[in-house]
């Protein structure tokens, strides 16, 4: 999915404009791109968690279905 289309998904299920939606995802990955650079994992809730390994290599952690 492109950030335009995620933008007006999430606009539409929040309640705000497209742009401020455009500009909290910009936030978030932003957030996420900062803890991994600095070589801190990065969750995302309900998701999971980007961790990154002593390889530069980032793996994505799959959050536990709930039951």
């Amino acid at each position: 999915m492109k950030k335009l289309a995620l933008a007006k998904l999430l606009a539409k299920q929040t309640s705000v404009s497209t742009g401020a939606a455009a500009d909290d995802l910009d936030r978030v990955v932003h957030d996420i791109l900062k803890n991994l650079r600095q070589g801190k994992a990065a969750s995302v809730p309900n998701l999971g968690e980007f961790v990154p390994d002593k390889d530069a290599v980032v793996r994505f952690k799959r959050a536990r279905a709930k039951q």
